[in-house]
């Protein structure tokens, strides 16, 4: 599943976002970074993203791309995109639009034995780790960050059902994070899901349907109106 992931990943970065070019980060100020949370719907105009430029009236470069990592260790698939950090754009960005940290737990621990992996992300006190380091990365070229959480499962059919508890765990670590620092913005997403309810997610009971790509858009961008 994971080379089939990397495969789809790396051939829609290439369709969409290698299509995108410097005079797009000139003509915006927000960039978005992450995966596919973030990505989904994208390809129908139905992105995260999408739903930004939609209630902000403005443009938004969306680099973000389905299966990234925060943790990934091959160089020329991680430069196309799937190493997160690798997917920042020179531009002179107000806001980026961030996430990442549940591919390196569906894959790199599966949602199991994962305290390790979590403590390499970010540590206990949100402090020090790839994620406050990528985070302190993004907030030295002068824009403010806003760190988006994941959709939890509606308690029906998910794959996912597994990473409640880890991913609880690495966002509790993340909004101590955001605490810090007044300029990064933590927009939790566990209580947007009602138990039962599955149009929130694809088919595949993973990805964010057209409806959360919406609603997640709508919720950056009150942050950013604010």
């Amino acid at each position: 599943m994971r080379i089939l992931l990397l495969f789809f990943s790396l051939a829609f970065s290439l369709l969409t976002g290698c299509s995108e070019n410097l005079s797009e980060s000139e003509r915006s100020r927000i960039l978005t970074m992450g995966d596919s949370l973030l990505s989904s719907n994208a390809l129908i105009g139905h992105s995260v993203s999408d739903a930004v430029e939609e209630n902000l009236g403005e443009e938004v470069l969306d680099r973000s791309v389905m299966g990234a990592s925060v943790l990934y260790a091959l160089p020329i698939s991680g430069a196309m995109g799937m190493k997160i950090e690798k997917q920042y754009t020179p531009g002179k960005w107000d806001w980026i639009i961030l996430n990442g940290g549940g591919n390196d737990l569906l894959f790199g621990c599966g949602c199991g034995e994962c305290t390790h992996k979590i403590n390499r992300l970010i540590s206990e006190g949100g402090d020090y780790g790839a994620i406050p380091g990528l985070v302190a990365y993004l907030r030295n070229t002068g824009a403010k960050v806003i760190y988006v959480g994941y959709l939890r499962s509606p308690g029906v059919g998910s794959p996912i059902e597994s990473c409640k508890d880890d991913g609880d765990a690495l966002e509790e670590r993340i909004a101590k994070m955001a605490a810090a620092d007044s300029g990064v913005y933590f927009l939790s997403l566990a209580e947007m899901v009602p138990y039962g309810d599955r149009s929130f997610h694809k088919a595949d009971m993973i990805h964010p349907s057209v409806k959360a790509s919406n609603e997640i858009g709508q919720r950056i961008a009150r942050i950013i109106n604010q």
